[in-house]
């Protein structure tokens, strides 16, 4: 049974993200020092109006009104261009870093790939690229920078409030901080942490099922399975927005309390700040300017009190992220070891199992070398195509040895192990590309002739140069465009274009017609000469042209001719 993974912790996690910024991290300092200093000028603005209004009232202030509205203006330019640079940083960094996870997470794709992601939907895999990339891009641009103002403006508040108005006025202000800054999101989170969790592994199915029956749209049409499917997307579609709705009603109500907390507070300061002026600790001036500041400084903690409905999705978002980025591949790049070029291979006693309970593979002993076709047959489920990742090294081999050149697959390097080796599989797929561009994945500077000679040999030319745009035609997303025994062909002609020295071919006829069949498998005999090839077909027909053929069984194998 797979051992479930511990949840993270929210700081744990925001801890980690912040980690990524590395060398950004000068920026977000900048980002922080503009948009503090520009909300400080902000409520320079305010305080400044409240100095006028309290010397129209009589309070002694030394500014002129000339002086107090220069300043006024001043700081409103000041403001606005502090703004700019602040929300350009931030976005900067934003997307610098998008660009840097969505490569993480091709990076782990590829490490994990194939064994770690034969269990995991694509759709969510999707979902994980675009959307929960997306949900961090908010936690950059909008999380980091605004905590950071918060607690810069509220100290500046504070020593202000403490010094130049009253300690008691600076007093309720610390309360108000400390309750919706940091009492507030502590609950709101846990409040909202489930939902929030809920909701985006709801979205990650939805995603998931609905590209599903994007790509199978028709096998669904075609086995008038549409009302039945419909079904299923509209159930899970209500899913998701019933977890959408719980979300958004818990999130109101934070906000509508967190806007109450800000009047209490508020009318707090009102109440204190009269009753400081009727003792006379503090004149008029200092009373109204006390009640300003406190009013206009909860800006920047109400947007920390606002966070948790963001950062529930945003923590989902990045333990996704992360559990990926953090995962332990089955198979790990061999680097440092030894190059070859084929020559033969030679496997003895290979088992193989995906899991400890059952051997999928018993005691593989085969051989084959350079200048001949070694066939496989075998029913479906047999082993076949796990033998071809084994010797790939896919998957990692559980006993036994497979040697190349009698060199340990254990010791070649896994660069040169692909150079070597290529495998057709059963499915073949193309890019929403060109035809040449599908094709020169293989080998990127392949020439004219060499794409010819490559479609010749897996019999497709014509059909290539048949099309109006020949090489240039689009194979359509998922290559809708061409058939089943089309997308095969062209997945062999690349195995031709690649020039390895062993080819696998994983059930390479299965979805062409006979007389393709023939065509391919002559082409097969004819390149042979330079090139060892391992045939898996569950077609006796197939082997015809093999110069040995083994027979999986039981998990067993044993040559048969």
């Amino acid at each position: 049974m797979k051992k479930q993974k511990s949840r993270r912790s929210g700081i744990v996690i925001m801890s980690r993200l912040i980690v990524l910024l590395g060398s950004l991290a000068y920026a977000m300092l900048f980002a922080v020092l503009n948009g503090s200093l520009g909300f400080l000028s902000a409520m320079g603005i305010t305080i400044f109006g409240s100095l006028g209004i309290a010397k129209a009232l009589g309070a002694s202030i030394a500014l002129s009104y000339g002086w107090i509205i220069g300043l006024t203006i001043g700081l409103g330019i000041i403001r606005g261009l502090l703004r700019f640079i602040e929300q350009y940083l931030n976005h900067f960094i934003a997307f610098r870093l998008l660009a840097v996870l969505r490569n993480k997470i091709f990076i782990a794709l590829r490490r994990l790939c194939p064994a770690k992601l034969e269990d995991k939907k694509k759709g969510s895999i999707i979902a994980m690229i675009t959307a929960d990339i997306e949900t961090l891009e908010v936690f950059y641009a909008h999380t980091v920078s605004p905590v950071c103002i918060a607690i810069a403006v509220s100290l500046t508040m504070l020593a202000i409030l403490f010094f130049a108005i009253s300690p008691y006025m600076a007093l309720v202000a610390l309360i108000g901080y400390l309750t919706i800054g940091i009492v507030f999101p502590l609950v709101f989170s846990s409040y909202l942490k489930n939902d929030g969790v809920s909701y985006r592994k709801s979205f990650s199915l939805f995603n998931a099922f609905y590209m599903d029956s994007i790509k199978g749209i028709k096998d669904i049409v075609l086995h008038n399975a549409g009302d039945k499917r419909r079904e299923e997307v509209n159930k899970k579609s209500d899913e998701l927005l019933l977890h959408a709705r719980r979300l958004k009603r818990k999130t109101t109500l934070s906000f509508a309390l967190t806007e109450l907390a800000v009047s209490v507070f508020t009318l707090l300061a009102v109440v204190v700040g009269i009753w400081l002026y009727q003792k006379d600790i503090i004149d008029i001036g200092k009373m109204i300017v006390g009640i300003v500041i406190i009013f206009g400084s909860f800006g920047p903690v109400i947007a920390i009190s606002a966070l948790p409905s963001n950062l529930t999705q945003t923590f989902a978002s990045g333990e996704r992220v992360l559990n990926l980025v953090d995962e332990k591949p089955i198979v790990y790049p061999i680097e440092g070891k030894e190059n070859f070029v084929f020559e033969n291979l030679k496997v003895q006693n290979l088992s193989f199992g995906y899991d400890d309970s059952h051997k999928v593979l018993q005691d593989i002993c085969m051989h084959a070398k350079q200048g001949e076709i070694v066939g496989i047959i075998g029913e479906s489920g047999s082993g076949k195509s796990t033998l071809l990742k084994l010797l790939l090294r896919f998957w990692q081999k559980s006993e036994g040895d497979i040697f190349y050149n009698d060199k340990d697959i254990e010791s070649v390097n896994t660069d040169s192990l692909l150079d070597n080796v290529t495998m057709v599989s059963q499915s073949t797929y193309l890019f929403d590309d060109t035809i040449k561009e599908n094709l020169l994945i293989a080998n990127k500077d392949a020439t004219l002739a060499q794409l010819d000679e490559a479609l010749r040999q897996a019999s497709v030319y014509n059909l290539i140069k048949s099309l109006p745009e020949g090489y240039n035609q689009q194979a359509g997303t998922l290559g809708d465009n061409l058939s089943a025994g089309e997308k095969q062909r062209i997945g062999l002609a690349r195995a031709f274009l690649r020039g390895s020295k062993l080819i696998l071919l994983d059930e390479p006829t299965s979805n062409v017609d006979s007389i393709n069949e023939g065509i391919i498998l002559k082409s097969l005999k004819d390149s042979k000469k330079d090139k060892c090839i391992i045939l898996v077909s569950h077609r006796e027909s197939t082997m015809a042209i093999a110069d040995r053929v083994y027979k999986i069984e039981d998990g067993k194998i044993k040559e048969v001719r």
